[in-house]
């Protein structure tokens, strides 16, 4: 499964929008850390301007990010980088998280019917989404996400196959 650009790309710029505000000097007590402007950000990414103003749109909607216009103006997060998981970006860019080839409310992928793996790549599109779920901003911009997989736990039963 491959996340699209559009994703990817959404992620990018707010984990560099959540490390330049982690980097900021603390403003005075009462007042809000200066915007960081979607050029800044799009230099430093090597991302187009005119794609991140698309992205920021979706994710000022979704309440990620609050903005501020004018000279000076730009983005801020709208709530601690702990608060925010990544499946939020992914999603508020409607990025759908899922694996299967299948429309969303389709009776199935092979005209009409589920196919085989349908359930497989179902699950799948779920644990991504829960691993995502399970990761903030405040995970990406510290370091915190290696070894974050998880494997089965050790008490499982291995499956047994067999011919019939």
């Amino acid at each position: 499964m491959r996340l699209s650009t559009r994703g990817r790309y959404a992620v990018m710029a707010m984990v560099d929008l959540a490390a330049r505000e982690a980097a900021a000097v603390p403003p005075a007590p009462g007042r809000p850390r200066p915007p960081v402007s979607l050029a800044e950000i799009a230099a430093a990414q090597m991302l187009s301007l005119a794609y991140l103003e698309q992205l920021f749109g979706p994710l000022r909607r979704a309440g990620l990010v609050s903005s501020a216009r004018g000279p000076g103006g730009g983005y801020r997060l709208a709530r601690p980088a702990r608060e925010i998981p990544i499946a939020a970006i992914v999603e508020a860019v409607d990025e759908p998280i899922r694996a299967t080839r299948c429309e969303e409310g389709s009776p199935g992928c092979l005209q009409g019917r589920r196919c085989l793996t349908h359930d497989l790549w179902t699950e799948l599109g779920e644990q991504i989404r829960v691993f995502l779920e399970g990761i903030s901003l405040e995970d990406v911009v510290q370091g915190r996400v290696q070894g974050r997989a998880a494997l089965p736990s050790q008490g499982a039963a291995p499956v047994q196959l067999t011919r019939a």
